[in-house]
């Protein structure tokens, strides 16, 4: 079990400079980062992620509805290590006592910095006004994250969407804006709320939010980087801070190790369906570890068929891995696999 205890542990362990410096401080001349994503952030996978190469970490988007609450469940997804740093935990929520009280909890468990979440468009979330849903009130959304950098010592961000449908995007503005209550960066998925996940991402106007003369902070880009050559394309054309990967580095963390490969025209690593399934075991373990067994073989439901997306014959081992429930049983199948594939 997790247990409280283990956040007095997480508080001590994580040692932090009485000056806390600037976001931009912190980072590279460009970032190259995992993108926050619900259930596939988790403190295993972003280590793994982080050790091949990605330069920024965000956890998974946790309830301040839930932190306030001390809902274990909830602690357990910001617990971190510091081989991770630097590391944002993200939080979202509509109510401002809520977010500033879940901000300072957050707070003494000494990450980077916090980053709040505007931008997921669930319906779950945005439904109840926080994520993407408070892209109908931008003045509330001003003031809800002014709350929290009035209120926090560390640096805050915000993540968020170009605006709430084909009819209003305010982002260039809405940049400025938080800028001027406080923020240190911002990460900006090219996709309004109700597009969901559906089209194309426009980059555009994340680019011209970066083109803003009155913006100074760093500014992320998001949004179907889906290949190294598309990530190369996106960072020359948009001159940003940053690019957050997504989607595509799910069940793929070397998708990090091939863009900085291919940033310095270097080889980039083609992994092996041995290194896959190497990749694929180790990250199994680091969730047993993390949450036991059982958990771990449900939890990697989710990852198996991206870690071998493109494996020829692999449907029937899918179906296997999809209702393994123990390592030992994961193991022969990946093993058998790999004897029946090469």
């Amino acid at each position: 079990m997790f247990g409280l205890h283990r956040l007095e542990q997480i508080k001590e362990n994580n040692l932090f400079s009485p000056y806390n410096p600037m976001i931009k401080d912190l980072l590279p001349e460009f970032s190259l980062g995992l993108s926050p994503m619900d259930e596939i952030t988790t403190p295993e996978y972003r280590q793994i992620c982080k050790s091949y190469g990605a330069d920024v970490i965000f956890t998974e988007f946790v309830s301040s509805d839930a932190l306030i609450r001390d809902v274990e469940k909830s602690y357990k997804k910001i617990a971190f290590s510091q081989e991770e740093r630097p590391l944002a935990v993200q939080i979202f929520g509509n109510d401002e006592k809520a977010l500033v009280d879940a901000a300072l909890r957050v707070e003494e468990l000494k990450p980077d910095w916090i980053d709040i979440n505007w931008g997921c468009p669930m319906k779950r979330i945005a439904g109840k006004g926080a994520g993407s849903g408070i892209l109908q009130d931008i003045p509330r959304m001003i003031k809800l994250t002014k709350a929290v950098v009035d209120n926090v010592k560390i640096p805050v961000s915000v993540k968020t969407r170009l605006g709430y449908d084909e009819s209003d995007k305010p982002i260039v503005e809405t940049a400025e804006r938080l800028q001027d209550i406080g923020i240190q960066l911002i990460s900006i998925h090219g996709r309004t709320k109700t597009q969901m996940y559906r089209g194309q991402a426009d980059w555009t106007l994340i680019g011209k939010t970066k083109e803003n003369p009155r913006l100074s902070i760093p500014v992320f880009g998001n949004g179907d980087i889906d290949s190294v050559e598309k990530f190369i394309e996106y960072k020359e054309r948009y001159s940003l801070d940053g690019i957050l990967v997504g989607r595509h580095a799910i069940g793929n963390p070397y998708f990090f190790l091939q863009c900085k490969q291919a940033l310095k025209n270097e080889p980039v690593f083609n992994p092996s369906l041995q290194e896959k399934t190497e990749i694929c075991l180790r990250h199994l373990h680091l969730s047993a570890q993390i949450n036991g067994e059982e958990r771990a073989c449900t939890v990697m439901r989710k990852f198996y068929p991206r870690y071998f997306l493109g494996v020829r014959n692999f449907k029937p081992y899918k179906l296997k891995l999809l209702v393994s429930k123990t390592i030992e049983e994961v193991e022969q199948i990946l093993s058998q696999m790999q004897a029946d594939c090469n």
